[in-house]
């Protein structure tokens, strides 16, 4: 009764322990209330006791001396059951698989895709997100950045004074040499990250090889100077659509962004001749450009003058048509008139003919056959006279007053058509 009471008396110092030299040797008990952090070799072997009881070890390598209880056995009640056995054994099979299947899981960042492979073949491509596999060995991912913008440089490294001679040298149709440096901007196509990977054993080397040789086709197809100056836009078109059908046979999954020539020159070498030769050609572009502005300025000035004297031909030819023609209907009609009564119309075109002449000259002379004197008619004044009427000067008494008509009669004056025409019928010569 007293041992019993003793093996499970909490209080009792020796429970547990052995002898008193097994006491002695053993290490001194740690206080439940010391300060600091736990003794993590202590926690450790607490931990693989426990474990060794679970899977029925019994812990006796760990065990410290003087633990076992009378006759051998365990004061803990002795290894555990094989059930206890089977469920340790259970439970840490499922935290093994839990933790296998969860190394499953990875996370796709936002601008990348996972390519996903079953056993070294490819299965599918995982979008950005959270995502799940089956585990190592079954499957495996890759992640892949499609939205990284990779840059290649052709001819330079870093910036235009590092220059790589072998890569920028190229030849022309016309068998000159060009130094040309230039940048390709390329990613990988979303949908192209499995041939990305698999594909091609090197694809950003393919996209450098690729880059040169393109380049190199599309200048020994163009001449020089359409190179260095007007061609530079549709040479780097040009490389950017070879580039991409080249990549696209090759099936790399990459996309060519841009095409960017930085600089084109001749060789250092020739730079001096070659400055020589540009300003040559600039001055027979001056010149020639000298020419046609002369030629557009005196050509059109010179149709339009030969337009103008057609015109003026044009018009002066209407108009003697239509005199001539005017002229004949009025001869023709005065012909008829003549025809019907030539007397009276002797006298009409005699009269016409005279009334013409006179009103373009102010003084008319007639010479009369009756006497040796001349006729001086002063048709000015006689006009003027007309118009305004005698002028009387009652201050001079030599001057002739004119008549004072009487009762009953006018004061008529004749008229200046009249007078000429009295003047013309006494002087004109009967015929």
């Amino acid at each position: 009764m007293r041992l019993t009471r003793k093996i499970f008396n909490l209080n009792d110092p020796g429970w547990g322990r052995g002898s008193d030299k097994q006491q002695n040797n053993a290490e001194p008990p740690r206080r439940p209330n010391q300060d600091g952090p736990p003794d993590l070799d202590q926690v450790w072997k607490d931990f693989n006791r426990r474990l060794n009881g679970l899977f029925g070890k019994g812990g006796g390598g760990n065990r410290p001396p003087g633990s076992n209880g009378p006759n051998g056995s365990s004061p803990f009640g002795g290894g555990p059951s094989p059930k206890q056995t089977k469920v340790g054994f259970g439970v840490v099979g499922a935290a093994i698989v839990l933790l296998w299947l969860g190394s499953g899981f990875f996370i796709v960042q936002e601008g990348q895709v996972g390519v996903i492979t079953q056993f070294g073949a490819y299965k599918s491509t995982a979008q950005a997100g959270f995502q799940w596999r089956y585990p190592y060995p079954f499957q495996q991912a890759e992640i892949v950045d499609v939205s990284q913008l990779r840059t290649y440089e052709v001819g330079f490294r870093g910036n235009a004074r590092n220059k790589v001679a072998p890569e920028a040298l190229m030849l022309t149709s016309d068998e000159n040499i060009v130094d040309i440096q230039f940048v390709v901007q390329y990613r990988v196509q979303p949908t192209g990250a499995p041939d990305y990977l698999f594909k091609t054993r090197d694809p950003d080397e393919s996209v450098h090889q690729v880059a040169q040789s393109s380049m190199r086709e599309v200048v020994g197809g163009r001449k020089m100077d359409f190179v260095l100056y007007e061609g530079r836009t549709q040479v780097a078109a040009d490389v950017q659509r070879i580039m991409q059908e080249v990549l696209d046979r090759y099936e790399t999954g990459i996309l060519v962004s841009s095409v960017a020539i930085q600089n084109v020159q001749p060789p250092e070498q020739v730079q001096a001749a070659f400055d020589d030769a540009v300003k040559a050609g600039q001055d027979r572009e001056r010149q020639i450009n000298e020419g046609e502005a002369y030629k557009n300025q005196v050509v059109p000035l010179a149709r339009g003058q030969a337009s103008r004297m057609l015109e003026q031909a044009e018009g002066y030819r209407a108009k003697v048509t239509g005199d001539a023609e005017g002229n004949t209907s009025r001869f023709l009609s005065i012909l008829t008139q003549y025809q019907k009564a030539p007397a009276v119309q002797r006298e009409r075109m005699y009269l016409e003919t005279m009334q013409e002449m006179f009103a373009q000259s102010s003084k008319v002379f007639i010479d009369t056959e009756a006497s040796n004197s001349m006729l001086y008619l002063p048709l000015d004044k006689i006009m003027q006279q007309s118009s305004q009427g005698p002028t009387v000067d009652r201050t001079n008494p030599m001057t002739p007053q004119p008549a004072v008509p009487t009762p009953g009669q006018t004061n008529q004056r004749p008229t200046l058509n009249q007078t000429m025409s009295n003047t013309l019928s006494r002087e004109r010569p009967v015929r």
